[in-house]
């Protein structure tokens, strides 16, 4: 007797049944009409740009203490990359704290008048020496 062929499997059903997938479709074509028509209202069709494109940008504005910024922050003003960043902060580390904003063009190699008159928006106002509570005042018997 000759041997038998193995059994063929029975035919699986589809996922869904062919009013379902009409169903699905229908959806999914009223999906994109919908969506195409969103699209023409809101003027792409004449070339309008979105939403976003038209507002007006908003800037950050941050002013920055010196005397107490870390390198990343002071990264962030025009003109100072991160060797300058690091020098500011290794000066105020070695040589104390700056007594104003001329101090930093004095003291830091690689500041001079233009950056320093670039920065200079982004920096705190210092306060006066003798106003600083670890400095005293000039008197006559220290000779300052």
């Amino acid at each position: 007797m000759p041997p038998q062929p193995p059994p063929t499997p029975a035919p699986r059903s589809p996922l869904l049944l062919r009013s379902q997938q009409l169903a699905v479709g229908v959806l999914v074509l009223a999906g994109l009409v919908s969506l195409g028509g969103y699209w023409a209202w809101r003027g792409m069709i004449r070339g309008r740009l979105i939403e976003i494109d038209h507002s007006s940008p908003l800037t950050a504005q941050f002013q920055l203490d010196v005397n107490s910024a870390e390198w990343p922050e002071l990264t962030q003003m025009p003109g100072i990359g991160e060797g300058i960043a690091r020098r500011i902060v290794d000066e105020r580390v070695a040589h104390g704290p700056f007594a104003d904003h001329e101090d930093l063009q004095r003291r830091v190699r690689g500041i001079g008048p233009r950056t320093l008159e670039k920065i200079r928006p982004y920096l705190l106002p210092l306060p006066e020496v003798r106003n600083v509570a670890d400095r005293k005042p000039a008197t006559a018997e220290t000779g300052g």
